[in-house]
């Protein structure tokens, strides 16, 4: 993992490590969340890419996994399996909630923040009531673009968002996305029909997200 200096930014240290193994994230996270119970570190947001890996939340059934033995961490997020990799944007916000018991605002906040900046480069983004995450929904069908799986405990998050900018969308076909077997998944490239590049899109996603991280943490 290479070395990142933090920059504070509204209350909050914001890190871009670059390109982190998905492990090696899980227990930054993990130390972050320490020395934030501590009082030694700020709250903080990671804003990074993952070689490929597939990640497996708490309620991932069998069937949902890829069939073909491909490797998958079980993590101890909330919500199902998922992939991550090159070309997406993961976003590990690590903060302490205003109000510890109020999951879902935190939630919905980052999924504002996520349709913001879909709808900055004309994608018409919008949030799904009876799903997480981040939607396109027109004649085409139910489109994904960005997967959402929090965890809190002693009331500071952990995990985070995952945009698809200009990934390889065919890894996905390993799996069951989210355990959504009825809709696709998609990319900002993929909608756009044009390339566009994570150092395009990161100037906004960090600036949003700093913004909805202001509206709930203590």
């Amino acid at each position: 993992m290479s070395a990142a200096v933090g920059t504070l930014v509204d209350q909050t240290q914001v890190i871009h490590p670059g390109i982190v193994d998905y492990l090696d994230a899980w227990q930054l996270q993990r130390d972050t969340v320490e020395a934030i119970l501590a009082g030694t570190s700020p709250n903080t947001l990671f804003l990074l890419q993952h070689p490929s890996v597939y990640t497996a939340g708490r309620m991932t059934r069998p069937d949902e996994r890829p069939l073909d033995g491909t490797p998958v961490i079980d993590v101890d997020r909330g919500g199902k399996i998922t992939w991550h990799g090159l070309g997406q944007l993961v976003g590990y916000p690590i903060v302490k909630l205003k109000n510890r018991n109020d999951v879902v605002g935190f939630v919905r906040e980052v999924e504002t923040a996520l349709i913001e900046v879909c709808q900055s480069f004309g994608i018409p983004a919008e949030r799904y009531c009876e799903r997480s995450g981040v939607w396109i929904r027109d004649a085409k069908g139910d489109r994904k673009i960005a997967a959402i799986g929090m965890r809190v405990a002693k009331g500071v998050t952990m995990h985070g968002f995952a945009l698809n900018v200009n990934p390889d969308l065919s890894a996905y076909s390993k799996i069951v996305p989210c355990g959504i077997s009825d809709a696709d998944v998609t990319s900002m490239a993929q909608e756009l029909n044009r390339k566009i590049s994570i150092e395009e899109v990161l100037p906004l996603a960090e600036s949003t997200i700093l913004t909805a991280l202001t509206k709930v943490i203590s």
